[in-house]
């Protein structure tokens, strides 16, 4: 059965999970005193946080302040040099069946079609059993999610970018996800696809009953598409700021909200944040 459309809830800020790491009874996700580095080098450092079901978080800061390699450790893709990351109320020491990731590029096997790059994976050993008819299901149904029922058949050779992007999203669908990592999903697309991009992952989350982290450098996007803004800077990068951004959707009609909150992320940004002391 394909999963129904559903209106988000309105926002309500108490409702939504914390950037130090406070856990309720709706978190995903939890990491505490994060530090993750490699080659002796400390990358991100004293990191909490905390991502509650069918939230959106974005991660903004510049680059190489360490925002995808904070999300690949909160992902379980590396062993974090102090803390600690728990996933739905378990400590999460590796990838989790039940959270999935896109990242900038779609990475896609040639000589699969859209129905079979979406069902990729969901054999392997880690991914929980489910019968083939049951499999098939799952897929058709991500695919018509992100509107690619007509090209189910095609190759990535006949797709274009934002099509392409959308089948990494129908892949991560198929897993069922509790939480969504994405890394600069959009940014390789054009202003009218990653448009379009960014409207379709907040109507995904709400349907799917999923919660995303979402790491990007653009300011817009993240005011956009965000429930909570995090500000990473310094290096090692750490947290200094956070934002729960309480403006309705469709965002586009509220210019004067947008403007006033983008002005304030600029900023901080300007003010030398990364230099002042982590919330």
């Amino acid at each position: 059965m394909m999963a129904q459309p559903l209106s988000p809830p309105p926002f309500d800020g108490a409702a939504y999970g914390t950037a130090d790491g406070t856990v309720g009874p709706n978190t995903a996700l939890a990491a505490r005193k994060l530090r993750i580095g490699y080659g002796g080098k400390t990358v991100v450092d004293d990191i909490s946080l905390t991502i509650d079901k069918r939230e959106i978080v974005c991660l903004l800061g510049g680059s190489g302040c360490g925002k995808s390699t904070l999300l690949r450790g909160l992902a379980g893709l590396g062993t974090p040099q102090a803390g600690s990351v728990s996933f739905l109320g378990a400590p999460l020491l590796e990838p989790h069946p039940r959270a999935a990731l896109v990242f900038q590029q779609p990475s896609l096997l040639p000589w699969l079609n859209v129905e079979g790059n979406v069902g990729f994976g969901l054999d392997f050993a880690r991914q929980p059993k489910i019968e083939r008819a049951a499999r098939k299901a799952r897929v058709h149904d991500a695919i018509e999610a992100v509107g690619l029922g007509p090209r189910m058949h095609a190759y990535p050779a006949q797709l274009s970018g934002g099509q392409a992007q959308r089948v990494a999203l129908a892949r991560a669908l198929a897993r069922q996800p509790e939480l969504l990592f994405a890394d600069e999903p959009f940014s390789a697309l054009d202003a009218v696809t990653r448009s379009e991009m960014q409207e379709l992952l907040v109507d995904l989350v709400h349907r799917w009953h999923t919660a995303a982290l979402l790491v990007t450098h653009d300011i817009d996007e993240a005011i956009l598409v965000a429930d909570r803004i995090l500000l990473m800077a310094g290096q090692p990068g750490r947290i200094v700021r956070e934002w729960k951004v309480a403006i309705p959707r469709p965002r586009h009609e509220h210019s004067d909200a947008l403007v006033a909150l983008r002005y304030d992320i600029v900023a901080a940004l300007k003010a030398g944040v990364a230099t002042s002391a982590p919330i």
